[in-house]
């Protein structure tokens, strides 16, 4: 008759996770406030220039209204406000946090 193996229980992730950190802290969220503020500014951004491009429906739609349709806000302000609020959002997310020189958990 064989005996049974003891097999010894697998540490659980979280201890595993403990032991390789070495007491260093872990960032709550990805990105920290002033990332998410950025974000906010450029979706609000990029709201504005789709509002600014949006509209010319005629209301006869025999009559063509050049001026409105190609006029200098849907050429040129629109997209302009719209490529700055990508801009903004690139801006955001490769922003790096400030670091702080206080040790947290400690």
């Amino acid at each position: 008759m064989s005996t049974p193996s003891k097999q010894t229980p697998r540490p659980s992730l979280t201890a595993t996770a403990a032991r390789n950190n070495n007491n260093k802290p872990q960032p709550a969220f990805l990105f920290d406030k002033q990332n998410y503020m950025w974000m906010i500014g450029g979706i609000v951004l990029l709201l504005i220039g789709f509002f600014l491009l949006s509209g010319g429906k005629a209301e006869n739609p025999a009559d063509f209204k050049y001026d409105e349709l190609y006029g200098f806000r849907r050429l040129t302000l629109a997209p302009l406000v719209i490529m700055a609020g990508f801009a903004v959002e690139v801006y955001a997310i490769m922003k790096k946090p400030k670091e702080t020189d206080e040790p947290q958990g400690e």
